[in-house]
């Protein structure tokens, strides 16, 4: 099974607004990371809207012809209601504070159970496809299972962050959850810090993996390869060898 790669554009929406204009053209390089083989366009607007603006979604929705995913914490009902507005073919839940540098966890689904549960349901009566943000612990796929989610996100920045240390440990709790999740019915997603050097080993190691959403590490490395090279890159080291 060879698993599919979402290209998250936050960060070119950044380069954009650094300068005020539409220039990169946001949605003409979501079209071009598709044609270059991308299998998906993710998206995660904030609050602030420091890269990704509330505007840029409609305008992706219109143009994405992949799979568009956008992702985002529902407890900001601005949030909820410009998924609602666009239908995403899935919506990525994930707790991060209206002032996070960046994701840093997945939802406790023990504690959040109910408020979860609310949420995936509306959004799965609007047909959209649910996936949360979940840490590698046997409890919370358990809690994932309850509020009904389709999909669980592996939050994977420990993983990456302990990779070069010892790659297998750091892999290890990743493969036992996925296990739980599949026995579950849960689908499996994984994103953050995901990268060239330790994307092979995640995927090998880690069974029934569907999708992976990468976009910082990707984005520098286009820096050094081009875009079209660097997808390409990405897609290699996702294919069954």
């Amino acid at each position: 099974m060879n698993t599919r790669l979402s290209v998250n554009i936050n960060k070119i929406a950044l380069i954009r607004n650094a300068r005020g204009s539409n220039f990169p053209n946001l949605v003409q390089f979501a079209k071009d990371c598709e044609a270059f083989g991308a299998e998906g366009i993710t998206v995660h607007p904030r609050p602030d809207e420091r890269h990704i603006t509330y505007a840029d979604v409609p305008a992706l929705k219109q143009v994405v012809q992949t799979e568009f995913n956008i992702e985002g914490n529902p407890t900001e009902k601005k949030f909820m209601e410009l998924v609602l507005q666009n239908k995403p073919h899935q919506c990525t839940l994930v707790p991060d504070s209206k002032h996070a540098l960046t994701s840093d966890s997945g939802w406790d689904t023990i504690k959040h159970k109910d408020f979860l549960t609310d949420t995936i349901a509306q959004l799965q009566e609007a047909g959209i496809r649910v996936s949360i943000f979940c840490d590698p612990a046997a409890k919370f796929i358990e809690g994932a299972k309850i509020v009904g989610t389709d999909r669980i996100e592996f939050y994977t920045g420990p993983f990456a962050k302990d990779f070069d240390k010892d790659a297998q440990a750091a892999v290890q709790p990743y493969a036992d959850a996925a296990k739980v999740a599949s026995e579950l019915g849960i689908g499996i997603n994984a994103g953050h810090d995901l990268n060239l050097h330790n994307l092979r080993f995640f995927k090998d190691q880690v069974p029934n993996l569907l999708e992976v959403s990468i976009g910082h590490a990707l984005v520098v490395d286009a820096l050094y390869y081009g875009i079209q090279n660097t997808i390409q890159m990405y897609l290699h080291r996702l294919t069954e060898l």
